[in-house]
């Protein structure tokens, strides 16, 4: 049996046109619907964007495929942010999304506009380390340091939300942030040490 019906109307043709009208309700664009009416269609070249990182706002040009991890380092020149994995895996590019800890490769880039983004170069304020940052120098909880931004961006969302953690606290918040070398013990020292500093 043809999928053709007497209105004109296929069950293809419907769920093609449900579908775009999600995506362009979640975009906040028009598209070009199944019956040829134009419309703003986004991509699949790049396309202008305001991004608000670490209180500045940034106008960035990317293709609507880019993730946010790939907008801070290439467009924006923001190396902190690390990529390891590039799969949501291992948290080393976490930053923050409105004070959210976010994994930013699994995050597009459209998405974070309207919001406040806040990555580990955000942190230091005046010159001087955020008191997480500040601990895992003292109690040197890095090595490699490809996981380190991640951590810090975690334990620091941690301390913003509970400024009395306890240690099972700590390997919560750090729960998805991987670590090859095996510097947890140290990191949960310094964050530790970084909330009763904050308490002193």
């Amino acid at each position: 049996m043809s999928e053709d019906k007497k209105d004109g109307v296929s069950r293809r043709r419907f769920l093609f046109g449900g579908s775009l009208a999600v995506a362009a309700t979640q975009l906040d664009c028009k598209i070009e619907s199944p019956n040829g009416t134009n419309g703003h269609v986004l991509g699949p070249g790049k396309v202008a964007v305001v991004l608000r990182v670490n209180g500045q706002d940034k106008r960035v040009e990317i293709e609507p495929r880019a993730t946010l991890a790939d907008a801070l380092r290439f467009d924006l020149g923001m190396t902190g942010t690390k990529v390891v994995c590039d799969r949501g895996a291992c948290s080393a590019c976490t930053v923050w999304i409105d004070g959210v800890p976010v994994n930013s490769c699994t995050t597009f880039a459209l998405d974070a506009a309207g919001h406040s983004v806040t990555t580990i170069e955000g942190l230091a304020q005046n010159g001087a380390l955020h008191p997480v940052q500040q601990a895992f120098v003292d109690h040197d909880a890095l090595q490699c340091g490809y996981c380190t931004p991640g951590m810090v961006m975690s334990c620091a969302a941690l301390l913003a939300r509970n400024a009395n953690p306890t240690l099972d606290d700590v390997r919560a918040a750090t729960s998805g942030n991987l670590c090859r070398c095996g510097t947890y013990p140290k990191v949960f020292d310094a964050t530790l040490a970084a909330a009763k500093k904050g308490r002193a």
